[in-house]
């Protein structure tokens, strides 16, 4: 199925586009994919809804995954940012009701025992934002208390084999970042809201460190949830290309308008693997 950018340039391929259909790109053609879902929260993002079940949310989830595993070539990766949990649940009617759910560990079943997919790791990411509350439980008693953590996943998983072959490819990630990465507890802060207009952006740090230590400089980088272009700016500075699918139309243009934006030169030193 043929379908035009809403925005193309060197790099970067941007798709006013669905996620849960992804038939305009060929299959195994991706070697990375970063990126962040809705959380099913409730909310606003223009086309997309926000307040379904949460059994009709995780339906939603299996097609985008699908999706995701067929554009991925063998070995390729998906680095999925998601919440360990969330407090909030909508019903049929898309009323908002209190309902603690383990998102982390239902899309890892989803993914690894459903799909297929070969776990690779969990990376927390403590991005310091203890504001983030939407129920105590039971107020100072040991009834019903609810943790709140301060934390994110993200989870690493590859289509069908783990190890992908490096010969002739290049690696850029710095030695002291590598050391730093692979312990797989990651603080930096979060994003602004305001600054795009966007309900839940992550910041420019989640996609780089990324994209540094799971691709090489060659690969092609997706991200099906590209919303205000985070990813595919970032895989720009980082010289790799990308492609970016959102389907609201006013988070296409934010996005192609940071592609626009001049871009430093990548960062890393350069090692051929």
């Amino acid at each position: 199925m043929s379908r035009q950018p809403y925005y193309r340039d060197e790099l970067v391929d941007l798709y006013h586009a669905d996620s849960t259909n992804l038939g305009f790109l060929p299959e195994a053609s991706v070697q990375l994919v970063v990126t962040s879902p809705p959380y099913n929260l409730g909310k606003d993002y223009g086309a997309a809804r926000d307040d379904a079940t949460y059994r009709s949310y995780l339906a939603w989830a299996r097609v985008w995954c699908q999706e995701i595993e067929r554009v991925l070539e063998p070995g390729g990766r998906l680095c999925l940012n998601i919440p360990l949990d969330i407090n909030v649940g909508f019903d049929d009617g898309g009323k908002r009701r209190t309902s603690k759910q383990p998102v982390l560990a239902d899309f890892t079943e989803l993914l690894v025992r459903d799909l297929g997919f070969v776990y690779n790791t969990t990376i927390l990411w403590l991005e310091g934002n203890v504001s983030r509350r939407t129920a105590w439980g039971s107020w100072l008693s040991a009834s019903d208390p609810w943790v709140n953590t301060a934390a994110e996943a993200i989870l690493v998983l590859s289509r069908g084999q783990r190890r992908r072959p490096g010969k002739g490819k290049t690696s850029d990630v710095a030695r002291a970042d590598f050391l730093d990465w692979t312990l797989g507890l990651w603080t930096f802060p979060g994003q602004s809201t305001a600054q795009y207009n966007h309900p839940a952006p992550f910041p420019e740090e989640l996609p780089r460190r990324l994209i540094h230590l799971f691709s090489f400089r060659e690969d092609l980088v997706l991200d099906p949830f590209v919303g205000t272009g985070t990813t595919c700016r970032v895989a720009k500075t980082l010289g790799r290309r990308s492609i970016g699918v959102e389907i609201e139309q006013r988070y296409c243009e934010v996005a192609a308008q940071r592609c626009r934006a001049p871009t430093p030169l990548p960062r890393g030193g350069a090692e051929t693997a």
